[in-house]
């Protein structure tokens, strides 16, 4: 029942990865971690002239390495804080103040800034089509699904559906889906909403539906775990940013 305050700890929680474990440990326990974001990668690149592309791994364990060496032990949230915000107010992507740059006589990357950092051309962002029902029972409450740990967004609690196959519906998605993840037949009513989320590797356009069970006991078939929630439960699980949308028109409804 305690929030964890090491670096390890926070990661172990559902939505928590490098970045946000090392800035909730420094800024709130000043716990000696130092946080890589990409103002953060930007200032190191510029400071080391590093051509290599940034967007690799090999890239990011030096931006890792360089950020830790770089730490004010005890000062680990200011110093953090400090670094983005130089990326933020004086190292910026454009027209960078090179002149007022507190660390330019140690830059580099300051005769061209604009080299750093290294990013290759990105290529087209795929877009995701989703199908997914909010299942509700007499009692009013709605059908929750816990992603696998394994996947994207492990952990995380959604609204159960998934991708659409070729030459099918979103409806017919959805009672697929529930099929194939959860066990039960359902029926699609009215379209609730079209959520559109833009992850860093695609584009998501999910078409929620109301929906309730024709049949079926619910299982665990392709999930980590369910469960039946009244609205003021909401708030008790983690979900993805998509199904925070979902859950603010359930709201207002």
């Amino acid at each position: 029942g305690r929030f964890p305050r090491s670096v390890e700890g926070l990661k172990e929680l559902p939505g928590i990865g490098d970045y946000s474990a090392a800035a909730i440990a420094s800024i709130a326990y000043n716990v000696d971690a130092a946080v890589v974001d990409g103002n953060v990668i930007r200032v190191l690149s510029r400071l080391q002239a590093w051509d290599v592309d940034s967007q690799t791994a090999h890239s990011k364990r030096q931006f890792a390495i360089w950020s830790d060496a770089l730490l004010c032990r005890g000062r680990a949230g200011e110093f953090n804080e400090a670094m983005m915000e130089l990326g933020a107010t004086v190292c910026s992507p454009k027209s960078p103040s090179c002149g007022s740059c507190p660390v330019r006589k140690f830059c580099q990357g300051k005769k061209d800034p604009s080299l750093y950092p290294v990013k290759k051309k990105k290529k087209p962002i795929p877009l995701v089509m989703v199908g997914a029902a909010a299942v509700r029972n007499k009692r009013g409450e709605y059908l929750i699904a816990q992603r696998k740990s394994s996947g994207m967004l492990g952990g995380l609690w959604e609204f159960p559906g998934g991708k659409i196959e070729r030459g099918e519906s979103f409806e017919a998605c959805a009672v697929r889906e529930l099929k194939e993840e959860l066990n039960i037949h359902i029926a699609v009513g009215e379209k609730l909403l079209v959520v559109h989320h833009a992850y860093s590797h695609f584009k998501l356009e999910m078409h929620v539906y109301d929906a309730s069970v024709v049949r079926g006991r619910v299982r665990c078939l392709d999930c980590a775990d369910f469960r039946w929630v009244r609205k003021n439960e909401f708030t008790d699980y983690a979900f993805s940013r998509a199904d925070l949308h979902v859950i603010d028109h359930i709201l207002k409804r």
